[in-house]
C-alpha cells in the first residue's frame, strides 16, 4: 500500500524469489511509472504494480497472505473502510505489517520547516493531525480502533526509531518542495519567499554533517 516508486515491493520480491509474488499499489501515476521501470530493469517477473487507491480498489478476495505498508496508510480518507477492503483482499490467516510515524513532538526533523516558516509567513497553515496526514496514526488508540473496525485482530503496536539520511545537496529541494511549506511556497511574494527559504534552511543546520542530512524517524511498527 502506498508503494511509491516500488522500493519496498521490489525488496520483498527479491527476498521471496520466484516462488513468491508481490503487488504494489499507489495513487500516483508518476511513481507507479517509475516502479514499473525499475521492475522492468530488474526483469522482476514476480512483481506487479497497480495505479489505484487501496481504500476502494476491487482486489480479488483472499488474494494475499501478507499486507505491508511503509509510511503510506496515514493518508487514507476513510482508514476503517480502507483496512476493511484490505481485509477482504487478504486470506483468513494473513498478516499485516505497517510502519507509520509517531507524533510531531517525537519527529522534530519532520516539522522543522513548517515551524521555521511560520515565524516568517503570516497565517501559515497549521496541519490537522487528527485526520489524514503524516501524523494521522500517531495515536495508538486510534490505530487500534481503525484496525479493529476493519476486521483485523491480534494487534501489536511498538515504537521503533529509524535512522535516516540523504545527501545535503538535496536539502534545498526537500524543504522547498515538500510538506506544508512546499505547498504554499509558490504563493508567497518574492521577498517573503526569500526570507522564509533562509529561515527554513537554517532550521536544518543541526542535522547536516559530513555532507549528509541525518535524522531519526520516530515510528510505530504495527502488526496484526
Amino acid at each position: 500500500m502506498g508503494c511509491g516508486a516500488g522500493g519496498s515491493t521490489l525488496t520483498i520480491a527479491r527476498a521471496l524469489g520466484p516462488k513468491g509474488h508481490c503487488t504494489g499499489i499507489d495513487i500516483s501515476a508518476p511513481l507507479i511509472a517509475t516502479a514499473n521501470a525499475r521492475s522492468a530493469a530488474e526483469a522482476a517477473g514476480n512483481v506487479a504494480f497497480i495505479r489505484a487507491d487501496a481504500q476502494t480498489y476491487a482486489f480479488s478476495p483472499g488474494s494475499f497472505d501478507t499486507v505491508v505498508s511503509r509510511l503510506g496508510v496515514m493518508f487514507f480518507d476513510d482508514p476503517a473502510a480502507a483496512f476493511a477492503n484490505l481485509r477482504r483482499a487478504a486470506r483468513p490467516a494473513a498478516r499485516l505489517a505497517l510502519i507509520v510515524w509517531r507524533g510531531r513532538d517525537q519527529n522534530p526533523f519532520m516539522v522543522a520547516a513548517e515551524r521555521a516558516a511560520a515565524l516568517v509567513v503570516q497565517n501559515f497553515p497549521v496541519r490537522n493531525d487528527a485526520g489524514p496526514g503524516q501524523f494521522g496514526f500517531a495515536s495508538t488508540d486510534r490505530v487500534e480502533a481503525i484496525l479493529q473496525a476493519g476486521g483485523w485482530t491480534s494487534i501489536d503496536i511498538r515504537a521503533v526509531d529509524l535512522p535516516c539520511s540523504f545527501p545535503a545537496t538535496e536539502l534545498s529541494a526537500y524543504v522547498t518542495r515538500m510538506g506544508p511549506y512546499g505547498r504554499i511556497r509558490e504563493t508567497l511574494d518574492e521577498k517573503t519567499r526569500a526570507r522564509a527559504d533562509a529561515a527554513v534552511l537554517a532550521a536544518f543546520d543541526a542535522y547536516v554533517s559530513g555532507g549528509m542530512v541525518r535524522f531519526t524517524s520516530a515510528c510505530w511498527l504495527v502488526r496484526a
